[in-house]
């Protein structure tokens, strides 16, 4: 899995546990700083020592620590939201492709249509439990429809020759075996721990800075209002950080509607015409 000891130690823990730890972690590391200030002023009296210039410089850095803080967690929120879009959208390429792979199925013989056609709605209700509830054995049982379209597609080879649909359907199927590995390398993916790590050394720090500058009542509640802030950041971030297990999964909207198209075109759907047309020229032949 891509991200670390780190990343797996984070997924082990609920999200809310992650701000929790966030926020705690950076009130201990304010009163470290705190701790650092009032020995600093102890070795001399701030009151008379301290000038405007100084004031000045002590704001100057708090700002661009805070400034640097925002761009961490930016970069950070941009790199799994990424993820999550690419995710997204293979959700939708991937309903895309197992659909013309049902509408190239009903050019077959049987009962080579009828199978595959089985086969693809299956597949789609074990792709949308899959990615909504995860589980091993519904990744067994998609691995598994997948050997046995790809079986079909192999047996159905003559009747696929003899309408012309070989290249066509093999390329379509190829695509649905591809776009599952794809899918599934995109559910695995993380945010490297190098960027965790930064991130979470980066909070520390920030958080001793601004125990260390800021003074007064009015102060600490801002110190409060940006810990509480910066921890809901952190879990959002985690959340998205989880493909399988988090909150903000993928929609999958595309899925279901194409689940919903195939139960409401079976294959005998395709035929009504060339009944029709059957029953037709039984008619002409009768006359």
């Amino acid at each position: 899995m891509e991200g670390g000891w780190l990343t797996d130690w984070l997924s082990s823990l609920s999200v809310v546990a992650i701000g929790i730890l966030t926020f705690s972690f950076m009130l201990a590391a304010a009163a470290a700083g705190r701790g650092v200030d009032h020995i600093q002023s102890r070795r001399r009296k701030r009151a008379e020592q301290e000038s405007e210039p100084s004031i000045a410089q002590e704001g100057y850095l708090i700002g661009s620590v805070l400034g640097l803080l925002g761009l961490i967690l930016a970069f950070s929120f941009g790199m799994a939201l990424n993820r999550y879009e690419a995710r997204r959208d293979l959700v939708t390429k991937e309903a895309n492709a197992i659909g013309t792979a049902y509408l190239r199925t009903q050019l077959l013989d049987e009962p080579y249509r009828g199978q595959l056609s089985r086969l693809l709605t299956r597949y789609t209700e074990n792709r949308i439990a899959f990615a909504t509830s995860g589980g091993a054995d519904r990744l067994a049982r998609n691995d598994q429809l997948l050997t046995d379209m790809w079986t079909v597609v192999r047996a159905s080879r003559e009747s696929a020759l003899a309408h012309g649909l070989t290249t066509a359907l093999l390329m379509t199927f190829n695509e649905v075996i591809d776009l599952d590995t794809e899918r599934k390398i995109a559910w695995e993916l993380r945010v490297p721990v190098e960027v965790l790590f930064l991130v979470l050394v980066f909070l520390v720090v920030t958080a001793g800075v601004v125990g260390h500058q800021v003074d007064g009542p009015r102060g600490r509640r801002a110190a409060l209002v940006l810990f509480a802030m910066t921890s809901f950041s952190i879990m959002i971030i985690a959340d998205l950080n989880r493909p399988l297990s988090g909150h903000s999964r993928e929609s999958q909207k595309a899925m279901r509607m194409l689940l919903q198209s195939l139960r409401a075109q079976p294959p005998a759907v395709f035929d009504r015409f060339d009944a029709d047309g059957a029953a037709a020229k039984a008619e002409q032949s009768v006359k």
